[in-house]
């Protein structure tokens, strides 16, 4: 007989106690064993998982090196050139995997990054083992790019290739804060409104050469016109006292809303409106007033053609067209076309529509003013008393020449056709008044 048949016979002939003590013992025993070999299995690292090295590592790594080309080391025109062949491939990219390039094109618009956009593209083309069909077509596009060579940087739109254009375009980003918030207090795309700007600016930027050689161009601000036509947008009296009965009017096919019923109320009443007024459009020191009117004219216009059935909210030509021929002119029909006042630049005749449908569509300033995906947003909600006390507190305490004068830099040398206004030492030359 076996020991242990021995044993298991001795066990049996045991208490039924000590029986169930031997189990506890032996379960005791048989935990701590467990334990034991538990520990002593992960001192010797027998549960560490050494992982696996992926097969596209290096691949992996080379597409973070790219990272090293930083874009300080490019000029601005070959960071420009990068970037027109990062879309030119995602062109081919997308014929084969659109999914992956509607991706990265969407990625692509929030960063000022082109390596960004290689280095999405190289990460998607380890999962591309053989595809000699975009690969060939890849090649086709880059040599025909490499057949045409880089023209000099131009800008395609003639009056934008000029002095004035680049003084202008920071004349107006000073303006930034002031233009969105009037599209935000009234609804309006502020790029709207920097259309019509654009218009009224150029005109006076080119029909006042000397002018704006002597003083717009070096300091790069604004014009203010201050005879007929007023402010940095020629709105005229007669149409502002227009917009402001519109606002009231629930009745008027120009009727904007509840909301903005009380957006250009005054401070003051009777006559002394009309000094309020005056000064609301000539303040060179701020120009919310002259976007608000602006911004008026535009939404009041875009109503009235909507309540005749047609919409003009995505015609920026016929917006600015409108908003320069005045209201008298604005009769809504199918087929409007685009029109205004005739501006000369560099001996080209353009039409003030022209003018703001060429800077509506270039991109120009588009990160100051970007595009809205509507362009005129309805208000559900009264502007509250902290705005109107904004707005009405907005006209600076500058000093303003006479109605139909021109004001120039102090200490300026005066001339037969300048007419010289000085000012205390803290009136900072902000701007010129321009006779039309």
């Amino acid at each position: 007989m076996s020991l242990i048949s021995k044993a298991f016979k001795s066990w049996r002939k045991r208490s039924a106690g000590r029986k169930i003590f031997d189990i506890v013992v032996g379960l005791f025993a048989l935990a701590g064993f467990a334990i034991i070999g538990a520990w002593a299995v992960y001192q010797l690292g027998f549960t560490k998982n050494r992982g696996a090295v992926d097969k596209n590592y290096r691949y992996m790594l080379s597409v973070d090196e790219m990272k090293a080309l930083q874009d300080s080391t490019l000029t601005q025109e070959q960071v420009q050139e990068r970037w027109m062949r990062q879309y030119a491939k995602l062109a081919v990219f997308s014929k084969f995997y659109p999914t992956n390039a509607q991706l990265i094109t969407q990625a692509a618009q929030f960063s000022h990054d082109p390596m960004l956009v290689d280095r999405m593209m190289a990460a998607c083309s380890m999962y591309i083992d053989d595809n000699s069909e975009y690969d060939k077509l890849l090649q086709q596009v880059n040599k025909l790019l490499d057949s045409y060579p880089q023209k000099e940087a131009g800008n395609v739109i003639p009056w934008m290739t000029g002095v004035e254009w680049d003084a202008l375009k920071e004349a107006i980003t000073r303006d930034k804060a002031l233009i969105i918030e009037a599209g935000r207090l009234t609804g309006v795309e502020p790029r709207l409104i920097v259309g019509c700007l654009i218009g009224e600016q150029i005109r006076l930027f080119n029909s006042k050469r000397e002018t704006f050689k002597k003083y717009l161009g070096p300091v790069k601000v604004l014009s203010v016109q201050s005879q007929f036509s007023y402010g940095v947008n020629g709105i005229k009296i007669s149409t502002a006292k227009t917009i402001e009965q519109h606002l009231k009017d629930p009745n008027s096919e120009y009727y904007m809303g509840k909301r903005y019923e009380h957006l250009l109320d005054y401070t003051v009443e009777g006559q002394a409106q009309e000094d309020e007024r005056y000064n609301r459009l000539v303040d060179y020191r701020n120009h919310l007033y002259s976007y608000l009117y602006t911004a008026c004219i535009l939404h009041q216009t875009k109503v009235q053609w909507e309540r005749a059935g047609f919409d003009i909210s995505n015609r920026p030509d016929i917006l600015f067209t409108l908003f320069n021929v005045g209201f008298s002119q604005s009769i809504p029909k199918a087929d409007p076309v685009c029109g205004g006042s005739h501006i000369k630049v560099h001996d080209q005749i353009y039409t003030f529509g022209a003018i703001g449908f060429d800077f509506y569509f270039s991109g120009e300033l588009a990160e100051d003013f970007p595009f809205w995906r509507e362009h005129f947003i309805p208000g559900d909600k009264d502007l509250t008393e902290e705005e109107l006390a904004y707005i009405q507190g907005s006209v600076s305490n500058c000093k303003r020449p006479p109605r139909g004068s021109e004001y120039l830099k102090k200490d300026s040398v005066q001339t037969p056709q300048d007419r010289v206004y000085t000012f205390d030492d803290d009136d900072e030359y902000a701007g010129t008044y321009a006779n039309e």
